[in-house]
């Protein structure tokens, strides 16, 4: 039987940890059609004792859950979403070389394939990141959405068919990435989101907008992605970091 905080102690002393969450904040990069944060101070310390800021934020604001109740009514919510899914194994695909040299790159299963012949069959149940380096461009709003002179946003993203294989062929539990939105920024502009409601559909769910994947191994962490629960929750901001071998 392992003892746990054995178990605890050889994780604090021999891993290492790093943090995949964006601290939010008023001006950040944000999906386009929502509204930024604002913030009151209710009670400061020095006039009453204690400090108490009261915020107010859309469910999706900084690095961010989706849950499936977020595309598809009547889906889990955010307290239907056990514990055990909130520690898993983590692939981190890395297309950042990819992603610098076309900015509207999406991965095909091929080379995925190609991945996993340089590294590993992807596990069962695994929480599956794209790093792009696109979380680089953080906290600047326009050198996220990166839009040309018609105002069609370019920025990586997944697709319908790899995401679709993920959950067929290697039955994952979630998806990551850097950028705002899961599809493609040339997809979005033409207003469709159809990569994020396939996987929300397919009972999935994700989080947006990681960071520091570029520390992260391709294979052999973990990634702990905790949030609060709020009764029926459509979505809210997350706290995300890897656990390194």
């Amino acid at each position: 039987m392992t003892n746990l905080w054995d178990l605890a102690h050889t994780l604090r002393t021999q891993h290492r940890y790093i943090d995949l969450t964006h601290a939010f904040h008023a001006g950040q990069p944000r999906f386009h059609l929502l509204p930024d944060e604002e913030r009151k101070t209710l009670f400061t310390v020095e006039e009453h004792g204690f400090a108490i800021t009261q915020y107010s934020f859309v469910g999706q604001w900084g690095t961010h859950i989706d849950p499936p109740v977020h595309f598809v009514a009547g889906a889990r919510t955010l307290d239907d979403i056990s514990v055990d899914q909130m520690i898993l194994p983590l692939v981190v695909l890395d297309f950042s070389r990819e992603a610098s040299e076309n900015a509207d790159f999406t991965p095909s299963i091929s080379d995925i394939e190609q991945w996993e012949t340089a590294y590993t069959r992807i596990p069962e149940g695994a929480f599956v990141a794209l790093r792009t380096d696109w979380s680089h461009r953080w906290p600047n709003p326009d050198a996220m959405a990166n839009k040309d002179a018609d105002g069609i946003a370019h920025y990586p993203g997944w697709n319908t068919e790899i995401v679709e294989w993920l959950i067929e062929q290697r039955n994952i539990t979630a998806i990551g990435h850097e950028t705002t939105d899961t599809d493609q920024g040339i997809v979005v502009s033409g207003g469709a989101l159809p990569t994020e409601l396939l996987l929300l559909e397919k009972d999935r769910w994700q989080i947006e907008l990681l960071a520091n994947l570029d520390q992260v191994p391709a294979t052999g962490a973990l990634i702990v992605a905790t949030w609060p629960k709020p009764q029926h929750g459509t979505g809210f901001p997350a706290r995300a970091f890897a656990v390194l071998p």
